[in-house]
């Protein structure tokens, strides 16, 4: 008999295809409904094994990976192929244990345990990726926004000035001036200080970031030595 169960919120290849699906009958002999779905889920895989392959033979190059979104991409292919992977397993096991149901019950359960929640964690992953390369973009681009705003006031105070090198000659000699009000130049300090320090300051947490993160992570998986070793050993 089916297997039942109780969910609430979206829909499932179980939610769709169950009630179609024709016991101890062959694919050839299934509902149009089930042909369909078993060719779409062909071309979906193919598609995207041709797609993340591609992506992946791109982002491979070093060049590409010098920034986040290089690699947030290349591992986005990744986890899209193994997404792919694994909803054209679903469907497959979904399509075989509704037509044969004798099938053992430790099969049955382990299926259910484990490739919907691997294809879950897959596309839901995927979808943080692509979500992390539109955050960079958008960053980048209210950093250059933030940048230009910053000294956007300066061609507006620079002026060319025509000196004389001495009084006993013609000579004339171009300078760059530039005059500023006691507010601008408050205000130019500490543009300065912030461009300065700022990147500073963003690095040295970073790199904190990640030897914290590092020594507490060897800490869970290797507990021969402390983490205070650990930490010490990423620090230098």
């Amino acid at each position: 008999m089916p297997i039942l169960y109780e969910k609430y919120i979206g829909f499932t290849l179980d939610d769709i295809l169950c009630n179609e699906i024709r016991q101890n009958l062959t694919l050839n002999n299934q509902s149009i409904r089930v042909k369909t779905s078993a060719a779409v889920t062909m071309i979906m895989f193919i598609s995207g094994l041709i797609n993340s392959f591609l992506s992946i033979l791109i982002f491979r190059n070093r060049d590409l990976r010098t920034i986040g979104c290089g690699i947030y991409l290349l591992a986005s292919s990744v986890t899209w192929l193994i997404t792919m992977g694994m909803f054209m397993v679903k469907f497959w096991f979904l399509l075989f244990t509704h037509i044969d149901f004798s099938i053992h019950i430790s099969i049955l359960r382990g299926g259910y345990n484990s490739i919907e929640p691997l294809l879950k964690l897959c596309f839901y992953f995927d979808g943080w990726l692509n979500a992390y390369v539109a955050i960079e973009r958008a960053i980048i681009v209210f950093k250059s926004f933030l940048i230009l705003s910053s000294i956007i006031h300066e061609p507006l105070y620079r002026n060319i000035v025509e000196i004389k090198s001495d009084r006993y000659t013609t000579e004339i000699y171009p300078w760059c001036i530039t005059h500023y009000s006691r507010f601008l130049q408050n205000y130019n300090t500490l543009v300065l200080f912030f461009h300065l320090t700022g990147p500073l300051i963003a690095n040295l947490l970073s790199d904190l970031f990640i030897i914290f993160g590092s020594a507490q992570q060897k800490t869970k998986t290797q507990t021969k030595q402390s983490y205070q070793k650990y930490f010490y050993h990423y620090l230098v």
